[in-house]
């Protein structure tokens, strides 16, 4: 958005034609729409923008539900912006642990101000890039005790703050920046802040583990069985006892599995009648072990992350299935397997095989009224299909 548009955008014109434009998905016949307002005779930089902004409220409707629609985005930043459910979860962290103020340096469009401001937390929010800074003023506006500063994360006087936000921006140029060094802030900057004061700091789930400070809480956090983000918790904001923890949000609940540390992995075993695929979080949290014993299971092989026993697992930390039989994993017996079995319809699942499940798939020929769940694997050492049903 360049900054003639954003003027275009927040004048009292370019909101109302926004309100009154309404939401644009993908399927909108746009260039009618532009040629409408352009007869209507709005500028061409103002149809622009509003249109835009259209656009990316009704993708963002996926993260903010009807918060969106009262909300201005960029798309890198409604890309980075947490999703309001869970940054509910950060919020509700420093209000637990009774800390009042909170500088939530690179807010990006403000969507974790937000919910912190929203507790009654007096919130300090800090962005450098000087777009996404009007954008998460705007956001922040009903709440008086929020106020945005548009500046250097740290270089700003941190006096009175009681605890600090951190979600460094891991994009830049238009491309995903891999090294931490180059992150906005740097992770080594972010982490030395964080030994400060109480920290939150939003990661991806896929950083590498050894980044991740000794004595720190790490939470991955996933929603709707997604992984979505990566925790680390510091100072008052961090619990006792916990370094792992795996924070599971879905249709309106919320189930966490914690551990000291990272948890050993449960004794491999012999297939039984069920199997249990972890959640993501759960995986990346190397809280399988944990799992497995709390299930009275036992991993189906020291190198895949799965879980078998022999009574149904009752769990909200993975996804069940009932064995019916193990076959081998071979393409022509598979084949005629399942067409003995009238299998028509059937969902492939794969861990540690080198197998492509949709090109398989259209291989087997699948004919029939019934349908199953087919689990390519390693068992034991050995590679596996398992044929199986949801439970």
């Amino acid at each position: 958005m360049t900054p003639e548009e954003l003027r275009a955008l927040l004048s009292p014109e370019g909101l109302r034609l926004l309100e009154g434009v309404g939401p644009v998905d993908a399927g909108a016949d746009v260039v009618r729409l532009v040629s409408r307002l352009r007869a209507a005779g709005h500028d061409p930089v103002l149809v622009a923008a509003v249109l835009s902004q259209a656009r990316l409220r009704t993708r963002a409707r996926a993260k903010f539900h009807a918060f969106a629609d009262r909300m201005l985005f960029t798309a890198d930043g409604l890309e980075q912006a947490t999703r309001l459910q869970v940054a509910a979860q950060h919020a509700g962290r420093f209000a637990r642990a009774g800390i009042t103020s909170v500088a939530d340096l690179g807010c990006g469009i403000g969507a974790d101000a937000l919910a912190l401001a929203s507790l009654g937390i007096r919130v300090l929010a800090v962005e450098q890039d000087e777009t996404t800074a009007a954008l998460a003023a705007f956001n922040l506006a009903p709440f008086p005790d929020a106020r945005v500063v548009h500046g250097d994360a740290l270089a700003l006087p941190l006096d009175g703050i009681e605890g600090l936000w951190l979600d460094p921006a891991r994009r830049g140029g238009g491309r995903r920046l891999s090294d931490p060094a180059d992150w906005s802030p740097p992770l080594g900057a972010v982490f030395a802040l964080a030994a400060e004061r109480p920290t939150g700091v939003k990661l991806g789930p896929g950083i590498d583990r050894e980044l991740i400070p000794e004595g720190s809480e790490a939470q991955w956090i996933s929603v709707d069985r997604e992984v979505v983000e990566l925790v680390v918790w510091s100072g008052a904001v961090a619990r006792a006892g916990v370094g792992r923890a795996a924070l599971l949000l879905g249709d309106g609940r919320a189930a966490e599995l914690t551990a000291p540390a990272d948890s050993p992995d449960a004794d491999p075993g012999p297939l039984g009648e069920y199997l249990v695929e972890p959640d993501g979080a759960v995986i990346r949290a190397r809280l399988i072990g944990e799992l497995a014993r709390q299930l009275g299971g036992r991993m189906i092989d020291p190198t895949i992350a799965w879980i078998t026993s022999d009574t149904e697992p009752a769990t909200p930390f993975g996804q069940a299935f009932r064995v019916r039989e193990a076959l081998p994993l071979d393409e022509r017996k598979l084949r005629g397997a399942l067409r003995e079995r009238g299998i028509g319809a059937l969902e492939i699942k794969k861990r540690g095989v080198d197998v492509d499940p949709a090109a398989l798939r259209s291989r087997l020929g699948l004919s029939g009224p019934g349908s199953a769940t087919l689990i390519l694997t390693r068992v034991g050492g050995r590679r596996s299909a398992v044929l199986a049903d949801r439970v």
